[in-house]
């Protein structure tokens, strides 16, 4: 049941991509990086500023806030308009929404938004609050200017940032209960995977950091070592898995854990040691064969050009609400994709967090075979005329109506008032 790992890619990339795969394969470890062949790519616009004749300038910007719920709706000078649903954490990180990043967007031509990407960073000195602190807030605007400029154009958001791939996106069931005993975790991980009939699962192998004093130690009473054969057996052969031990493993440990994870056929490791762990990720990655994926938690354009251009990473995760929005994730799956090398972006909290996912994804060339899923239960009162948005054999049809492809109840609208800075 070993998992190759060029083989893996190949039959998770499209067409010609898998050809490229020898550009980053384990025998050229020792080739100098192309760096330069990824600073080309990140010069390269995502979104279609041809779409728009006229300037789209962002007049208005604002945080709704209704209890725990956030959402964000832009207006341009003409009078379109764009809504998107926050993350969870912005019940922390409205203060940057307001100060950081408002008044650097207000004005501004909404065509410009790559750019506008970029230079917002330098802004007030942003760039030292990069990571998640930054990245929600930016991404609750980028998505709302999204839906105003697919609104205009008529387009979906995957029309805006690429061609469309997967009209359908295939799911995996991303499950957790690493805390709980192995009989447990498998009653939980078997209920999860009926409820929506999944094709594919993703476990949770090691500990997390903070349920050990020693970052280094093995999970408590080898509970992986348990689960991830049990896991193989209860599902069979033909269920896709996956396995995420978001950071906890030292780098002996995570190859120890890596060679039980290939002997059972899964289909990727992801996280396996610290994620800002550059050096070890490819320590870990050169001594298996199963696909290392990543990218969760970096934060940084630079910190994912490295990984790709030494061959730390095989997958590419970018979470879309952490790392700021789509436009940037997709900066990092087309250097993935020019190395033969697929995404298939972390998908964390947010009422219609599934919704954003999939569109994203819907314009992947390179896009895994399988895409993180937890579930259709939001919060937001909302109506969807292109799709079922339920899980049918496996995938989840992608809206096709203008913006994000839903109509956010206006009713549940006026129940969010104004945040005040």
């Amino acid at each position: 049941m070993r998992t190759n790992r060029r083989k893996f890619i190949s039959a998770a990339l499209s067409g010609g991509l898998a050809a490229t795969w020898s550009h980053s394969s384990r025998g050229s470890t020792a080739r100098r990086p192309d760096y330069a062949r990824l600073d080309q790519i990140l010069k390269q616009p995502v979104l279609k500023k041809e779409l728009f004749a006229t300037p789209v300038i962002i007049r208005d910007l604002e945080l709704l806030r209704y209890k725990r719920s956030f959402l964000c709706r832009v207006r341009s000078a003409d009078g379109a308009e764009g809504i998107s649903v926050g993350h969870s954490g912005m019940n922390s990180l409205y203060p940057i929404f307001l100060n950081a990043l408002k008044p650097f967007f207000i004005g501004k031509d909404a065509r410009d938004l790559d750019l506008l990407l970029e230079k917002v960073y330098i802004y007030k000195l942003n760039f030292r609050l990069s990571g998640m602190a930054l990245g929600i807030p930016l991404a609750t605007i980028e998505f709302a200017i999204l839906d105003m400029l697919g609104r205009i154009a008529g387009k979906a958001i995957g029309q805006l940032i690429g061609e469309i791939h997967h009209p359908r996106v295939a799911v995996y069931q991303a499950t957790e209960y690493r805390e709980r005993p192995v009989d447990e975790s498998l009653r939980l991980i078997k209920r999860d995977v009926a409820e929506y009939n999944a094709h594919a699962v993703k476990i949770k192998v090691g500990g997390l950091m903070f349920m050990t004093a020693d970052i280094n130690a093995v999970a408590p009473e080898g509970r992986s070592e348990k689960i991830i054969p049990l896991i193989r057996e209860t599902f069979g052969d033909k269920m896709a898995l996956y396995a995420d031990a978001n950071g906890f493993y030292s780098v002996d440990e995570a190859i120890r854990v890596g060679k039980l994870l290939e002997a059972y056929g899964y289909g990727f490791f992801e996280e396996p040691v610290p994620f800002d762990w550059y050096e070890e990720t490819k320590q870990v990655a050169d001594a298996l064969t199963i696909p290392i994926a990543g990218g969760e938690q970096e934060y940084s354009l630079h910190g994912f050009r490295w990984l790709i251009a030494n061959d730390g990473l095989q997958i590419v995760q970018p979470d879309n609400y952490y790392f700021g929005g789509m436009i940037r994730s997709m900066k990092v799956a087309r250097m993935a994709q020019a190395f033969g090398k697929a995404c298939t972006p972390h998908m964390s909290g947010g009422g219609l967090g599934y919704l954003y996912m999939i569109h994203f994804v819907s314009a992947l060339p390179n896009a895994s075979a399988h895409h993180e899923f937890k579930g259709l239960n939001t919060n937001v009162q909302f109506e969807c005329k292109t799709s079922p948005l339920s899980v049918v054999d496996g995938k989840i049809q992608v809206p096709t109506g203008p913006g994000l492809g839903v109509e956010i109840d206006p009713d549940f609208v006026k129940k969010h008032e104004a945040v005040k800075g």
